[in-house]
């Protein structure tokens, strides 16, 4: 059997709507892996978002920050942060708008001062969007839905992946662009990408560009590997591994530019498109 290289985005892929590992994922990897493949999350989540029972499943490593973190059996690859100064000016900059933000390091997620309060009715948005019902959301706290925050910490780091900054309007996604020239601009808010936040992280960095520093590191050629995602962001890595797996529950743009296309990540989406490729 041929050894695959396997990448999966983690929020909509791997981790469902209700911030859950669906069992049948963990068969399906766990199986995988005793095939003999390597199994990667792929994700703009950052080391510190990363919980517990992903790391439990049985992984060979990561790529986080979307792209910005690389690591392989506990060996980190690459790490490209915001530089220090670039960092500063984010927060300066958020703070001259009134925009809440948190700061995406592998040592926690740094929120601004009001962003619990600021967070609360965008993030249960953010969760209904992503499928949760009203009740679902109705008592939902930052701390549910986002791994690793905290709320007190030095907002002036040399440690940051990204920033991810509450929109006011889509304009201050604009301004952004703008703004910061020198770094990588994009929105996300759940299911049909909807704009809620804006985040800023390192220039001309994605996911295919981390997975050719994995795959260098393995020796192991573009044509074993398969990718698995949703959204847009996922885009790149896609297109850049021989195979590329959209979820059923993807925005339009991924869904036509895959080569398969399975169930949704509430439906065992995972489980059938590994059994469908005879990986597990």
């Amino acid at each position: 059997m041929t050894q695959h290289i396997i990448f999966l985005d983690v929020d909509g892929t791997l981790v469902d709507y209700h911030n859950r590992i669906p069992e049948s994922a963990v068969t399906a990897i766990r199986k995988a892996r005793e095939n003999g493949h390597l199994v990667f999350v792929c994700t703009g989540r950052s080391r510190a978002e990363i919980q517990q029972e992903i790391w439990d499943i049985g992984i060979d490593g990561m790529i986080g920050g979307n792209g910005s973190y690389v690591e392989c059996h506990e060996e980190v690859l690459m790490h490209q942060l915001i530089s220090k100064e670039d960092a500063k000016h984010i927060v300066d900059w958020c703070h001259s708008r009134g925009l809440e933000f948190y700061l995406e390091s592998n040592n926690g997620l740094f929120a601004s001062e009001d962003f619990r309060e600021q967070a609360r009715p965008v993030l249960r948005q953010y969760a209904r969007q992503k499928g949760m019902s009203d009740q679902d959301v109705a008592n939902l706290e930052v701390e549910d839905l986002m791994h690793g925050m905290v709320f007190d910490g030095e907002l002036y780091r040399d440690d940051l992946n990204k920033v991810s900054f509450i929109l006011s309007s889509y304009q201050d996604h604009l301004d952004s662009i703008e703004e910061f020239p020198n770094l990588e601009a994009h929105t996300w808010g759940g299911r049909g990408e909807t704009a809620l936040f804006g985040d800023l992280g390192v220039k001309d960095i994605n996911k295919a560009h981390a997975i050719d520093v994995l795959l260098e590191k393995l020796q192991v050629d573009r044509s074993q590997t398969i990718a698995f995602g949703d959204a847009k962001i996922d885009i790149p890595m896609l297109d850049y591994c021989q195979k590329g797996v959209a979820m059923g529950n993807g925005g339009p743009e991924i869904l036509a530019m895959a080569d398969f296309v399975t169930d949704d990540v509430e439906k065992d989406g995972l489980f059938k498109a590994f059994n469908h490729f005879g990986l597990c």
